[in-house]
């Protein structure tokens, strides 16, 4: 299972974390800023994006499909983890 490190330093703050680089089941992870990370398949094409925010009871992950030919997101769903968020890129 692939899982996107995130760390904070301070509530609502985000601290640098080492650049994502993998590829897991046909998905590539690269970490863009601290928050966010970007999904694509091996070949370049875009998937969408797993976003972490703060939630009051903790931190969440946000994940959101690309839709090319409507050059737009769609938010698939809020996870408590970042491999969960990850892996619905799978099925989606």
């Amino acid at each position: 299972m692939t899982n996107i490190t995130f760390t904070a330093t301070t509530p609502g703050s985000y601290a640098t974390a080492t650049p994502l680089d993998s590829t897991r089941g046909g998905i590539r992870l690269v970490q863009v800023r601290d928050d966010l990370a970007r999904v694509t398949r091996p070949s370049g094409e875009v998937l969408g994006y797993v976003e972490r925010f703060v939630d009051p009871q903790g931190e969440r992950f946000r994940a959101k499909r690309f839709l090319a030919r409507q050059r737009r997101f769609v938010e698939i769903g809020e996870f408590w983890s970042s491999a969960d968020a990850t892996d619905c890129f799978r099925f989606a």
